[in-house]
């Protein structure tokens, strides 16, 4: 049973607990970056008595931005969850952050969630339901996540509340206006001389009554005459929607044949319609004013959740144990532990945290679980027991002890020191492993360097704790360049990476220009002779060799040829000629970059009895190497990128001029769905270095690419020449 208080452990250090799945409810919020959600969540909070005050996140005080590196910059950039008690029902709000490089942290929040809350701007307009928006919404209707929607700003003046539905109803809804509709009407104040219309409560068009929210409490009242007319339609229009989205036969008779429905019934249909993820209301909030304790649609919001949206009992999760069979878990406080990590975190007391939703089971204190699988984007699988330490209930910067925790909730755990994001834990003799969720994969690369000594001692270990804190960071050693890269989804996702680097785990690093892996390679055929003779007292050094060097289709790699007759370079030589000229093409002949693709075929030379080694004709066979590249017409090869791009069809043509302008060949284009279209297209990798970046702006966060290696290919000769002189003042 839910601890009945209306304080909780943010205002009084008490837990909200619950002992039976069905007592929780675990609701995600979704949105753009801007949309309210963080002041939403300390909205509901203080309604339902977890805080004592609504904090700002202008000034850093909200429960949920609560990192140092959120304080500075004033917005959400990682999953927080937020327990309150509302009507004997545990609630876990899931704020994630609204801007796009932060998707991973709204995925978790995803997974961890059985229904989700899309709150939007009514300011915004068309902008607000952005193509990431509608993408998510796509995602969840996918696999049939209850959603509702929550429009924010309704008192500013550019905000229109029914031209905001109409277009959720259009993007969101697919033009279904039966299965996207609002609950209630909003009541406006007097409109101010700068055109501010402040909302002073809403008409709830089930009901018909008014609940006036000008005080900060909740006051209902019944609606007047003129108000019931203005509500004839709309009430109608959600009668008929919830009851066809319900797909109750017997209440749609008893509607079309005149019979006035009771609310009881209207309220049943509507919640069975919303549980059942095919029906989404649409709510209205705004914060409490100053010191006030209910803001505009907290309680309607809040009785939402707890009467409309699914159990964890209701959101199956399959599972693979030992065996490789497939099976659904039980959420069931009794049956075996099956939970999965959904974040992991550093604590500079605690050590590592783990974020953890439980399907099924129950997680005590000191617990020892089976610890299975790999986290997105890693390649590695483990495999081990590890032993829990504590089971605290996350509520900002607090954490609250817990002598255990039930299936369906969602709790913080210390001390898995193996277990990452996407790990699933269970009990040590019944094993299991959970599907991991897919992680967008990071596409702007940032070359990093140790700032200093003690910062590149540092470095590695930093690097491992940002990676298994963040899943969509991707680090790579590039052997070509040489150079640390660390992958990510935009600019404001590598400041963060590398803020915590800096602040979190003490590691400072400078940010050094990208390069791209280039390659030489020859135009047309060219000889080459490599003469290396010294003497200077003693044991001398004496190599001549001759080659010619021709060039191979792309993919060839280097070829070496032996056509020596006579005997004029010895056998015993002819190696250390092919390890000279295979060094030399690795350091490259005449821009620094590797030499691929060609033929080099010794066909003379000449030996000394006691002077001629090893290391001579090594010598030599780079210097003929050097030679022939003198000679010859090089050609600078570059990589070249397959890009596929999904966008919206309103940016397909700012998409693919972007494209030529990047000296992309369009392979060919392909609808995929209402409203998108794939982009094949082929693109150096030179300019894809801000590519991740630029899109977004391009499209309005409206598409998303994918980039894979083709092959190289030559290089304009403009171009080149500009990247060799470049490479010459480089060196």
């Amino acid at each position: 049973m839910v601890e009945r208080t209306t304080a909780s452990a943010g205002a009084n250090g008490r837990v909200i607990t619950a002992e039976r799945p069905e007592e929780i409810r675990n609701v995600v919020l979704v949105g753009h970056s801007g949309s309210g959600k963080t002041t939403l969540v300390e909205a509901l909070a203080v309604a339902a008595g977890a805080v004592p005050r609504a904090g700002r996140v202008e000034d850093g005080t909200s429960v949920s931005d609560y990192d140092d590196i959120e304080q500075r910059q004033h917005r959400s950039v990682q999953l927080s969850v937020v327990p309150m008690g509302w009507e004997k029902v545990k609630v876990n709000l899931l704020d994630t952050p609204g801007y796009a490089d932060f998707v991973g942290e709204l995925r978790a929040g995803l997974r961890a969630a059985d229904a989700a809350l899309f709150i939007l701007s009514a300011a915004a307009g068309v902008e607000g339901v952005s193509g990431a928006t509608l993408a998510l919404w796509e995602e969840c209707a996918s696999v049939g996540m209850p959603r509702a929607i929550v429009l924010t700003h309704l008192d500013t003046a550019r905000a229109d509340f029914e031209d905001m539905t109409e277009t959720c109803r259009e993007i969101l809804g697919g033009g279904r206006s039966e299965s996207m509709l609002p609950l209630h009407l909003p009541v406006y104040g007097d409109k101010a001389a700068d055109g501010h219309r402040p909302v002073l409560g809403l008409i709830d068009l089930l009901s018909q009554h008014v609940y006036d929210y000008a005080t900060g409490e909740r006051v209902e009242t019944p609606a007047s005459e003129e108000q019931l007319q203005q509500l004839e339609e709309a009430r109608n229009r959600l009668i008929e929607g919830t009851i066809a989205e319900s797909e109750d036969e017997s209440l749609m008779d008893r509607y079309i044949g005149g019979e006035e429905i009771d609310l009881a019934s209207l309220v049943a249909d509507l919640e069975k319609a919303v549980a059942r993820g095919s029906f989404h209301p649409v709510l209205i909030a705004a914060p409490p004013p100053e010191g006030a304790r209910q803001g505009l649609g907290t309680v309607e919001i809040l009785d939402l959740i707890t009467r409309g949206f699914p159990t964890p009992a209701e959101h199956p999760v399959s599972a693979v144990g030992s065996s490789g069979e497939s099976s659904t878990l039980a959420c069931d406080p009794d049956a075996p532990l099956a939970a999965e990590v959904i974040r992991t975190a550093s604590d500079p007391y605690v050590g590592r945290m783990s974020l953890v939703r439980l399907f099924s089971g129950t997680l005590h204190a000191d617990d020892t679980v089976h610890v299975c699988g790999h986290g997105p984007g890693d390649t590695g699988n483990h495999d081990s027991d590890e032993r829990v330490g504590g089971v605290l209930a996350p509520f900002g910067k607090q954490q609250r002890p817990l002598a255990q925790a039930i299936a369906g909730d969602i709790v913080c755990v210390t001390k898995l020191t193996h277990a990452e994001t996407g790990d699933t834990l269970s009990a040590k003799d019944c094993p299991l492993i959970i599907e991991p969720w897919s992680m967008p994969d990071p596409l702007l690369p940032i070359a990093i360097e140790a700032h200093s000594k003690a910062d590149e001692d540092k470095l590695s270990q930093g690097l491992s704790r940002l990676i298994a804190e963040d899943p969509t960071v991707r680090l790579e050693q590039n052997p070509d360049t040489h150079q640390l890269v660390v992958w990510c989804l935009g600019e404001a996702h590598r400041d963060v990476a590398l803020e915590r680097l800096r602040s979190r785990f003490g590691v400072q690093v400078d940010v050094v220009e990208h390069r791209v892996a280039l390659r030489e390679t020859f135009a047309n055929t060219a000889p080459g002779k490599g003469r290396h003779v010294k003497q200077s007292g003693g044991h001398g050094q004496y190599a001549i060799c001759e080659i010619e060097v021709a060039p191979l289709p792309g993919g060839s790699g280097i070829e070496f040829v032996d056509k020596v007759v006579g005997g004029v370079v010895p056998r015993q030589f002819i190696p250390s000629v092919e390890k000279g000229v295979r060094a030399q093409a690795l350091r490259g002949v005449a821009a620094g970059y590797p030499l691929v693709d060609v033929r080099v075929t010794l066909f003379d030379g000449k030996a000394h009895s006691v002077d001629s080694s090893d290391a001579a004709f090594q010598m030599a066979g780079a210097l003929a190497l050097r030679e022939a590249a003198a000679s010859a017409r090089m050609s600078l090869l570059e990589p070249i990128a397959e890009v596929r791009v999904v966008v919206s069809d309103d940016y397909v043509g700012p998409v693919l001029g972007d494209l030529s302008s990047r000296r992309g060949r369009v392979l060919g284009t392909e609808p995929i769905g209402p409203g998108r279209t794939t982009i094949r297209a082929e693109v150096p990798e030179l300019e894809l270095n801000r590519y991740a970046v630029d899109l977004r702006s391009l499209a309005h966060g409206a598409a998303s690419f994918t980039r894979g290696y083709a092959r190289h290919e030559a290089m304009p000769s403009q171009l080149a020449e500009s990247m060799r002189a470049r490479a010459k003042t480089q060196t």
